[in-house]
């Protein structure tokens, strides 16, 4: 064979290899913004967590800034909380919501298993990455 094809077989091996891992990577990245807001509207929503609670249902906006909420970090909590209060302070101050603990049901039980998973997944990840490099 020639070793300059041989070269090139090489270099489109590897080429495919990377495709393939950066098409595997976009493909859960998608999945994960799919996929949060749909577990948090089944929860909040369809499953009504939200009128439990004494809240009213989101619309897409809503559940989409509250599953970016849940997932990200604490600072990220506090950016979004300064600005929806720099968008909207009235939302707040409404008084509408009579929020109160909602019924002992399996539904409930279900909507917030849901919301509690969106929640900790990525602070589960960033604590075992910690004590691992902790030990040694």
């Amino acid at each position: 064979m020639n070793p300059v094809l041989g070269i090139v077989l090489r270099i489109l091996g590897i080429g495919a290899l990377v495709a393939g891992g950066l098409v595997v990577a976009l493909a859960a990245l998608a999945a994960a913004i799919l996929l949060g807001p749909l577990v948090f509207w089944i929860a909040w929503n369809v499953l009504d967590f939200g009128p439990a609670l004494g809240l009213p249902e989101l619309g897409f906006w809503g559940i989409l800034l509250a599953t970016v909420f849940l997932v990200l970090g604490w600072l990220g909590k506090v950016g979004i909380t300064g600005i929806v209060f720099l968008a909207d302070p009235s939302w707040f101050a409404n008084g509408t919501a009579q929020v109160h603990w909602p019924e002992p049901t399996l539904r409930n039980f279900v909507a917030v298993a849901l919301l509690a998973l969106l929640a900790s997944r990525p602070h589960a990840h960033a604590h075992k990455h910690r004590r691992s490099r902790c030990k040694g």
